[in-house]
């Protein structure tokens, strides 16, 4: 693969979906998927927070979210705990790939923002208290955009000064 491979993506939702990217040192990465996570910093499955899940499962907005998008997220949710399903997503877009060419890779953390009526916020969402500057939404694409949101965050803080 020479090239980096996304699918159309679904104007209903600020992610991608899963698709092929190159790696610096020549492998390729496949994935993501969108799923909820069960702790604020869960990178394996196996990491759960009671209090923080039931603050998600809890919030209005994302009651509404889920209501309207359960089909959608069960689908992310069975991909990730599912080499095959994954496999098939993949295949999509190449459909020579087999399950034996996958090797499981790392996690990521990526929070999204949805409001109380249930909007996912497609767009970054920097908000200020009096003791705390919040960086609450860094849609795609965040690690992109990480020195420029930096740079916002040090300017609302110089601020402050």
């Amino acid at each position: 693969m020479k090239n980096l491979i996304y699918p159309v993506p679904d104007p209903n939702f600020p992610f991608l979906g899963v698709h092929f990217t190159r790696m610096a040192k020549g492998g390729v990465e496949a994935g993501p998927n969108a799923v909820l996570a069960f702790k604020r910093e869960g990178y394996r499955k196996s990491d759960i927070n009671l209090k923080e899940l039931m603050e998600s499962l809890l919030w209005p907005g994302f009651q509404k979210v889920a209501k309207k998008y359960w089909r959608t997220g069960f689908g992310e949710m069975y991909r990730s705990f599912s080499k095959h399903a994954f496999t098939k997503a993949l295949q999509k877009l190449i459909p020579e790939i087999r399950e034996d060419d996958l090797v499981t890779g790392g996690a990521g953390v990526r929070a999204q923002a949805c409001d109380r009526n249930g909007g996912l916020v497609d767009d970054f969402m920097i908000l200020e208290s009096t003791s705390a500057i919040n960086v609450c939404n860094a849609p795609s694409p965040a690690a992109t955009s990480s020195l420029a949101i930096g740079e916002t965050v040090a300017a609302l803080a110089l601020k402050r000064l």
